[in-house]
């Protein structure tokens, strides 16, 4: 296990060999530790080529930073995930994937990886401003909901307000995305803007009517699947 963790964290065989003698006083060699990281990425092929299941209700897609060793150098590179909840409430990541740039080409790229595995309808997708996505989602699963993710729309909120102030406003802006109803969410938005809140963080309420179409799409689907885009971004919870 020590040696895999090393290795995902992008260090060099070498570098894993020295360490292990430095820290454990262990002389492992070079040809035992590729043998190790060669078996489990035989391992992760085979996961990232798993079949999937036919319909998934909601997917989260999303980035994750994380350091990768690129031609002899650390970098900082967008990991981007797709996360799937299933009807059971149960959580699978379907996939993981490592781009320089997005766009449109590289989405239908990772929705025709999925189809190749086997899904064949995602009922809600829910990502948050990437660049090139609508139009691949809409290509590649035309009937498709995509959401734009509330829990990215709650926390930019609270970045206006000091920590004190954050609970309280976040429990006021729960009767937005609350709602039984798109026209009672666009009430209780109304609301807020009028009350202590809108008038001392207009900004908030600019920033949820500029995404406001994308915000209430999944009013569309009973309160069960609804709840589950809004309670958590399971993907910010990955610890890369």
């Amino acid at each position: 296990d020590k040696i895999i963790s090393m290795y995902a964290r992008g260090m060099t065989v070498r570098e894993i060999q020295g360490h292990l003698a430095e820290m454990y006083a262990v002389d492992v060699s070079p040809e035992f530790i590729s043998k190790v990281t060669d078996a489990v990425m035989a391992e992760v092929s085979a996961w990232q080529n798993r079949p999937l299941e036919r319909m998934y209700p909601v997917v989260f897609v999303d980035a994750l930073r994380v350091k990768v060793r690129d031609e002899g150098m650390v970098r900082n590179k967008a990991v981007y995930v797709a996360l799937a909840v299933l009807a059971d409430g149960t959580r699978d990541i379907l996939g993981l994937w490592i781009e320089n740039t997005e766009g449109a080409k590289f989405w239908l790229k990772v929705f025709n990886d999925l189809k190749a595995r086997g899904v064949q309808d995602i009922l809600i997708a829910v990502a948050d401003g990437l660049k090139g996505m609508p139009e691949a989602l809409e290509s590649a699963f035309p009937a498709t909901t995509l959401q734009t993710c509330i829990v990215h729309l709650i926390r930019n909120s609270l970045d206006y307000a000091n920590w004190k102030e954050r609970k309280a406003l976040a429990t006021a802006l729960r009767p937005i995305y609350a709602a039984i109803s798109a026209d009672a969410a666009a009430e209780a938005l109304d609301e807020f803007e009028a009350g202590p809140w809108g008038q001392k963080f207009p900004t908030i309420v600019a920033s949820w009517r500029r995404a406001w179409d994308r915000a209430i799409p999944f009013f569309a689907f009973p309160p069960d699947v609804r709840r589950i885009t809004y309670t958590t971004n399971p993907i910010q919870s990955v610890t890369p």
